[in-house]
Protein backbone atom coordinates (compact mmCIF):
# COMPACT_ATOMS: atom_id res chain seq x y z
CA UNK A 1 0.00 0.00 0.00
CA UNK A 2 2.49 2.21 0.58
CA UNK A 3 4.35 2.17 -2.21
CA UNK A 4 1.54 2.78 -4.31
CA UNK A 5 0.36 5.51 -2.44
CA UNK A 6 3.91 7.12 -3.03
CA UNK A 7 4.01 5.45 -6.52
CA UNK A 8 0.64 7.88 -6.93
CA UNK A 9 1.72 10.91 -4.84
CA UNK A 10 4.91 10.97 -7.31
CA UNK A 11 2.72 10.35 -10.66
CA UNK A 12 -0.17 13.04 -9.54
CA UNK A 13 3.02 15.34 -8.50
CA UNK A 14 4.99 14.78 -11.82
CA UNK A 15 1.48 15.72 -14.00
CA UNK A 16 1.24 18.75 -11.61
CA UNK A 17 4.31 19.94 -12.28
CA UNK A 18 3.54 19.38 -15.98
CA UNK A 19 0.66 21.17 -15.97
CA UNK A 20 2.43 24.20 -14.47
CA UNK A 21 5.44 24.15 -16.36
CA UNK A 22 3.38 24.08 -19.29
CA UNK A 23 1.28 27.08 -18.45
CA UNK A 24 4.07 28.63 -17.65
CA UNK A 25 5.53 27.56 -20.94
CA UNK A 26 2.65 28.66 -22.90
CA UNK A 27 2.74 31.98 -21.19
CA UNK A 28 6.46 33.10 -21.84
CA UNK A 29 6.69 31.02 -25.28
CA UNK A 30 3.14 30.29 -26.63
CA UNK A 31 1.42 32.52 -29.01
CA UNK A 32 0.24 35.24 -26.78
CA UNK A 33 -0.48 38.47 -28.58
CA UNK A 34 -3.80 38.53 -30.56
CA UNK A 35 -3.40 41.24 -32.90
CA UNK A 36 -0.89 43.68 -34.02
CA UNK A 37 -0.38 47.22 -33.52
CA UNK A 38 2.25 49.91 -32.14
CA UNK A 39 3.85 50.44 -28.68
CA UNK A 40 5.85 53.61 -28.15
CA UNK A 41 8.27 53.67 -25.68
CA UNK A 42 9.15 57.79 -24.20
CA UNK A 43 12.74 58.02 -23.47
CA UNK A 44 11.93 58.50 -19.81
CA UNK A 45 10.02 55.11 -19.19
CA UNK A 46 11.08 52.51 -16.69
CA UNK A 47 9.81 49.24 -16.86
CA UNK A 48 6.79 49.71 -14.84
CA UNK A 49 5.70 52.18 -18.08
CA UNK A 50 6.85 49.42 -20.89
CA UNK A 51 4.25 47.24 -19.10
CA UNK A 52 1.42 49.28 -19.21
CA UNK A 53 1.96 50.63 -22.87
CA UNK A 54 1.67 46.61 -23.30
CA UNK A 55 -1.75 46.53 -21.85
CA UNK A 56 -3.22 46.21 -24.91
CA UNK A 57 -1.38 43.04 -26.36
CA UNK A 58 -0.30 41.11 -22.85
CA UNK A 59 -2.39 40.35 -20.08
CA UNK A 60 0.06 38.33 -17.31
CA UNK A 61 1.87 41.24 -15.45
CA UNK A 62 3.64 38.35 -13.14
CA UNK A 63 5.06 36.63 -15.66
CA UNK A 64 6.24 39.93 -17.70
CA UNK A 65 8.19 40.80 -14.95
CA UNK A 66 9.44 37.72 -13.97
CA UNK A 67 10.74 37.37 -17.24
CA UNK A 68 12.10 40.75 -17.84
CA UNK A 69 14.11 39.97 -15.15
CA UNK A 70 16.09 36.59 -16.00
CA UNK A 71 16.34 38.69 -19.56
CA UNK A 72 17.76 41.69 -17.19
CA UNK A 73 15.18 43.67 -19.15
CA UNK A 74 16.07 46.48 -16.70
CA UNK A 75 16.32 49.63 -19.18
CA UNK A 76 13.84 50.23 -21.89
CA UNK A 77 15.25 51.62 -25.37
CA UNK A 78 12.77 54.08 -26.43
CA UNK A 79 11.14 54.08 -29.95
CA UNK A 80 8.58 52.88 -31.97
CA UNK A 81 8.35 49.13 -31.43
CA UNK A 82 5.46 46.73 -33.88
CA UNK A 83 3.99 44.08 -31.82
CA UNK A 84 2.39 41.49 -34.37
CA UNK A 85 -0.23 38.45 -33.56
CA UNK A 86 0.83 35.26 -32.88
CA UNK A 87 4.27 36.92 -30.92
CA UNK A 88 5.01 35.09 -27.67
CA UNK A 89 6.04 37.28 -24.30
CA UNK A 90 9.52 36.02 -24.77
CA UNK A 91 9.13 37.58 -28.74
CA UNK A 92 7.87 40.79 -27.09
CA UNK A 93 10.76 41.46 -24.59
CA UNK A 94 13.50 40.67 -27.12
CA UNK A 95 11.97 42.83 -29.46
CA UNK A 96 11.63 45.70 -26.50
CA UNK A 97 15.06 44.92 -25.23
CA UNK A 98 16.77 44.66 -29.18
CA UNK A 99 16.40 48.19 -29.65
CA UNK A 100 14.86 46.83 -33.21
CA UNK A 101 12.50 49.46 -33.62
CA UNK A 102 10.47 50.57 -36.70
CA UNK A 103 11.08 53.92 -38.31
CA UNK A 104 8.10 56.49 -38.25
CA UNK A 105 6.76 57.80 -41.57
CA UNK A 106 6.81 62.08 -41.10
CA UNK A 107 5.60 63.88 -43.68
CA UNK A 108 4.74 67.95 -43.44
CA UNK A 109 3.45 70.96 -45.56
CA UNK A 110 4.22 73.68 -46.56
CA UNK A 111 4.99 75.47 -43.36
CA UNK A 112 4.74 79.69 -43.18
CA UNK A 113 7.04 79.59 -39.92
CA UNK A 114 9.23 77.50 -38.04
CA UNK A 115 7.12 77.54 -35.24
CA UNK A 116 4.28 76.05 -37.56
CA UNK A 117 7.17 73.43 -39.13
CA UNK A 118 7.90 72.43 -35.00
CA UNK A 119 4.36 72.02 -34.17
CA UNK A 120 3.91 69.72 -36.86
CA UNK A 121 6.77 67.49 -36.04
CA UNK A 122 6.47 67.37 -32.16
CA UNK A 123 2.95 65.76 -33.31
CA UNK A 124 4.57 62.94 -35.18
CA UNK A 125 7.83 62.26 -33.10
CA UNK A 126 8.62 61.79 -29.08
CA UNK A 127 10.29 65.29 -29.76
CA UNK A 128 8.93 68.10 -28.22
CA UNK A 129 8.17 71.89 -30.76
CA UNK A 130 10.41 73.77 -28.04
CA UNK A 131 13.61 71.27 -28.71
CA UNK A 132 13.03 71.50 -32.36
CA UNK A 133 12.52 75.12 -32.53
CA UNK A 134 16.23 75.31 -30.58
CA UNK A 135 17.96 73.15 -32.71
CA UNK A 136 16.81 75.09 -36.17
CA UNK A 137 17.87 78.55 -34.35
CA UNK A 138 21.09 77.89 -33.35
CA UNK A 139 23.04 80.54 -33.78
CA UNK A 140 26.56 77.88 -34.94
CA UNK A 141 23.72 75.71 -37.64
CA UNK A 142 23.15 78.82 -38.81
CA UNK A 143 25.95 80.43 -39.69
CA UNK A 144 27.22 77.14 -40.54
CA UNK A 145 24.85 76.50 -43.45
CA UNK A 146 24.66 80.48 -44.06
CA UNK A 147 20.93 81.04 -43.05
CA UNK A 148 19.40 83.10 -40.20
CA UNK A 149 16.47 82.21 -38.20
CA UNK A 150 13.69 83.90 -41.57
CA UNK A 151 15.68 81.63 -43.86
CA UNK A 152 15.92 78.31 -42.30
CA UNK A 153 12.59 77.26 -43.89
CA UNK A 154 14.82 76.89 -47.21
CA UNK A 155 16.44 73.94 -46.45
CA UNK A 156 12.81 71.86 -45.51
CA UNK A 157 11.38 70.28 -48.82
CA UNK A 158 7.48 69.65 -47.84
CA UNK A 159 7.71 65.81 -48.31
CA UNK A 160 7.25 62.28 -46.33
CA UNK A 161 10.79 61.47 -44.43
CA UNK A 162 11.70 58.13 -42.32
CA UNK A 163 13.11 58.69 -38.88
CA UNK A 164 13.28 56.72 -35.29
CA UNK A 165 10.56 58.09 -33.41
CA UNK A 166 13.09 59.28 -30.23
CA UNK A 167 15.49 61.10 -32.82
CA UNK A 168 17.34 64.00 -31.30
CA UNK A 169 16.68 67.09 -32.58
CA UNK A 170 19.88 67.38 -33.51
CA UNK A 171 19.69 64.34 -35.44
CA UNK A 172 16.26 65.12 -36.98
CA UNK A 173 17.66 68.67 -38.46
CA UNK A 174 21.06 66.95 -39.63
CA UNK A 175 19.01 64.65 -41.41
CA UNK A 176 16.66 67.02 -43.32
CA UNK A 177 19.77 68.83 -44.23
CA UNK A 178 20.73 66.07 -45.82
CA UNK A 179 17.93 65.65 -47.49
CA UNK A 180 17.78 69.27 -48.91
CA UNK A 181 21.01 68.92 -50.27
CA UNK A 182 19.73 65.45 -52.23
CA UNK A 183 16.92 67.50 -53.50
CA UNK A 184 19.45 69.72 -55.35
CA UNK A 185 20.48 67.16 -57.64
CA UNK A 186 22.58 67.84 -60.53
CA UNK A 187 19.21 68.24 -62.93
CA UNK A 188 17.95 71.15 -60.56
CA UNK A 189 21.31 72.52 -59.61
CA UNK A 190 21.85 72.58 -63.93
CA UNK A 191 17.94 74.45 -64.45
CA UNK A 192 19.29 76.89 -61.82
CA UNK A 193 22.16 77.77 -63.02
CA UNK A 194 20.44 78.43 -66.41
CA UNK A 195 18.11 80.78 -64.72
CA UNK A 196 21.26 82.01 -63.31
CA UNK A 197 19.96 81.72 -59.87
CA UNK A 198 21.33 79.65 -56.66
CA UNK A 199 19.05 77.16 -54.99
CA UNK A 200 18.36 79.45 -52.40
CA UNK A 201 17.17 82.54 -54.80
CA UNK A 202 15.29 79.53 -56.64
CA UNK A 203 13.66 78.97 -52.76
CA UNK A 204 12.56 82.45 -52.47
CA UNK A 205 10.97 82.86 -55.75
CA UNK A 206 9.45 79.74 -55.55
CA UNK A 207 7.79 80.61 -52.37
CA UNK A 208 6.36 83.88 -53.80
CA UNK A 209 5.00 81.80 -56.64
CA UNK A 210 3.50 79.18 -53.52
CA UNK A 211 1.33 81.97 -52.15
CA UNK A 212 0.32 83.76 -55.35
CA UNK A 213 -1.49 80.42 -56.43
CA UNK A 214 -2.90 77.66 -55.38
CA UNK A 215 -3.37 76.10 -58.64
CA UNK A 216 -0.34 74.14 -59.68
CA UNK A 217 -0.85 74.22 -63.05
CA UNK A 218 -0.63 77.54 -63.17
CA UNK A 219 2.52 77.77 -61.53
CA UNK A 220 4.82 77.72 -64.19
CA UNK A 221 3.39 80.76 -66.48
CA UNK A 222 3.56 82.87 -62.85
CA UNK A 223 7.14 81.78 -62.10
CA UNK A 224 7.75 82.43 -65.92
CA UNK A 225 5.68 86.24 -65.23
CA UNK A 226 8.27 87.23 -62.10
CA UNK A 227 11.45 85.54 -64.31
CA UNK A 228 10.81 88.62 -67.20
CA UNK A 229 10.19 91.09 -64.47
CA UNK A 230 13.61 90.14 -63.21
CA UNK A 231 14.86 89.83 -66.35
CA UNK A 232 14.25 93.31 -67.23
CA UNK A 233 15.15 94.82 -63.54
CA UNK A 234 11.29 95.41 -63.01
CA UNK A 235 9.92 95.48 -59.15
CA UNK A 236 8.19 91.93 -58.62
CA UNK A 237 5.14 94.16 -57.09
CA UNK A 238 3.88 90.46 -55.79
CA UNK A 239 0.88 91.09 -53.33
CA UNK A 240 2.12 88.28 -51.26
CA UNK A 241 5.37 89.75 -50.08
CA UNK A 242 3.50 92.59 -48.74
CA UNK A 243 0.89 90.40 -46.87
CA UNK A 244 4.11 89.00 -45.85
CA UNK A 245 5.20 91.98 -43.87
CA UNK A 246 1.71 93.22 -42.62
CA UNK A 247 1.94 89.17 -41.09
CA UNK A 248 5.11 89.76 -39.14
CA UNK A 249 3.77 93.33 -38.14
CA UNK A 250 0.79 91.90 -36.83
CA UNK A 251 0.88 88.32 -35.69
CA UNK A 252 0.35 85.07 -38.19
CA UNK A 253 -3.12 85.31 -37.73
CA UNK A 254 -4.12 88.34 -39.07
CA UNK A 255 -6.15 87.89 -41.93
CA UNK A 256 -5.78 89.89 -45.23
CA UNK A 257 -8.70 89.56 -47.74
CA UNK A 258 -7.05 92.60 -49.62
CA UNK A 259 -4.15 94.83 -50.68
CA UNK A 260 -4.55 98.81 -49.69
CA UNK A 261 -2.52 101.27 -51.22
CA UNK A 262 -1.19 102.28 -47.95
CA UNK A 263 -0.04 98.94 -47.47
CA UNK A 264 2.60 99.36 -50.61
CA UNK A 265 4.45 101.99 -48.98
CA UNK A 266 5.58 100.10 -46.20
CA UNK A 267 9.04 100.54 -46.28
CA UNK A 268 10.83 96.80 -45.52
CA UNK A 269 12.87 94.56 -47.60
CA UNK A 270 10.39 92.98 -48.07
CA UNK A 271 8.39 95.48 -49.91
CA UNK A 272 8.20 94.01 -53.69
CA UNK A 273 6.64 97.22 -54.91
CA UNK A 274 9.41 99.54 -53.77
CA UNK A 275 12.58 97.17 -54.28
CA UNK A 276 13.50 95.72 -57.35
CA UNK A 277 14.68 91.98 -57.48
CA UNK A 278 14.43 89.20 -55.42
CA UNK A 279 13.13 90.09 -51.35
CA UNK A 280 16.33 88.71 -48.78
CA UNK A 281 14.56 85.53 -47.97
CA UNK A 282 11.77 83.11 -48.79
CA UNK A 283 8.17 84.14 -47.30
CA UNK A 284 6.99 80.99 -46.71
CA UNK A 285 8.10 77.12 -47.28
CA UNK A 286 7.08 76.50 -51.04
CA UNK A 287 6.48 72.53 -52.23
CA UNK A 288 8.02 70.68 -54.70
CA UNK A 289 5.46 71.82 -57.52
CA UNK A 290 6.15 75.69 -56.48
CA UNK A 291 10.15 74.71 -56.92
CA UNK A 292 10.12 72.66 -59.95
CA UNK A 293 7.79 75.62 -61.68
CA UNK A 294 10.56 77.81 -61.37
CA UNK A 295 13.05 75.42 -62.36
CA UNK A 296 10.74 74.30 -65.27
CA UNK A 297 9.17 78.34 -66.09
CA UNK A 298 6.75 78.85 -68.80
CA UNK A 299 8.33 81.05 -71.47
CA UNK A 300 5.72 83.75 -72.59
CA UNK A 301 5.92 87.73 -72.60
CA UNK A 302 3.31 87.94 -69.54
CA UNK A 303 4.54 91.33 -67.01
CA UNK A 304 1.38 91.40 -65.11
CA UNK A 305 -1.48 89.39 -63.75
CA UNK A 306 -4.32 89.80 -62.00
CA UNK A 307 -6.99 87.90 -59.98
CA UNK A 308 -9.47 86.31 -62.70
CA UNK A 309 -13.22 86.96 -61.35
CA UNK A 310 -14.70 84.85 -64.17
CA UNK A 311 -12.62 81.81 -63.08
CA UNK A 312 -12.46 82.24 -59.35
CA UNK A 313 -8.77 80.72 -58.32
CA UNK A 314 -6.93 82.16 -61.67
CA UNK A 315 -5.38 85.02 -62.96
CA UNK A 316 -5.71 86.79 -65.72
CA UNK A 317 -2.28 87.50 -67.54
CA UNK A 318 -1.54 90.37 -69.59
CA UNK A 319 1.50 91.58 -71.63
CA UNK A 320 0.71 95.48 -71.93
CA UNK A 321 0.17 97.49 -68.58
CA UNK A 322 -3.13 98.70 -70.94
CA UNK A 323 -4.55 95.38 -70.79
CA UNK A 324 -3.46 94.75 -66.89
CA UNK A 325 -5.36 98.13 -65.34
CA UNK A 326 -9.07 96.90 -67.51
CA UNK A 327 -7.87 93.58 -66.01
CA UNK A 328 -7.30 95.58 -62.53
CA UNK A 329 -10.33 97.54 -62.93
CA UNK A 330 -12.51 95.03 -63.03
CA UNK A 331 -10.83 93.02 -60.08
CA UNK A 332 -11.51 96.44 -57.70
CA UNK A 333 -14.88 96.60 -58.93
CA UNK A 334 -16.04 93.04 -58.33
CA UNK A 335 -14.20 93.25 -54.76
CA UNK A 336 -15.71 96.49 -54.18
CA UNK A 337 -19.16 94.96 -55.16
CA UNK A 338 -18.71 92.04 -52.91
CA UNK A 339 -17.76 94.78 -49.48
CA UNK A 340 -14.40 93.16 -49.37
CA UNK A 341 -11.90 95.94 -47.74
CA UNK A 342 -9.71 94.08 -45.79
Amino acid sequence: MNKRLILIVVTLSLIFSGMVGYHYYQHIFGSLVNKTGAVYIRSTDNINDVRKALDNFIGDENTFFWLANRKNYKNPKAGKYIITKGMSLNDVINLLRSGNQTPVKVSFNNQDSLEKFSGRIAMQLELDSISILKAFRDPVFLSTNKLSELSALEILIPNTYEFYWNVSAEKFRTNMLKEYKKFWNKDRLHKAAQIKMSPSQIMTLASIVQKETAKVSERPIVAGLYLNRLKRNIPLQADPTIIYILKQKNGENFQVKRVLLKDLKILSPFNTYLNRGLPPNLISMPDISSINAVLNFQKHNYLYMCASITNIGYHEFASTLKKHNNNAVKYQRWLNKKGVNR
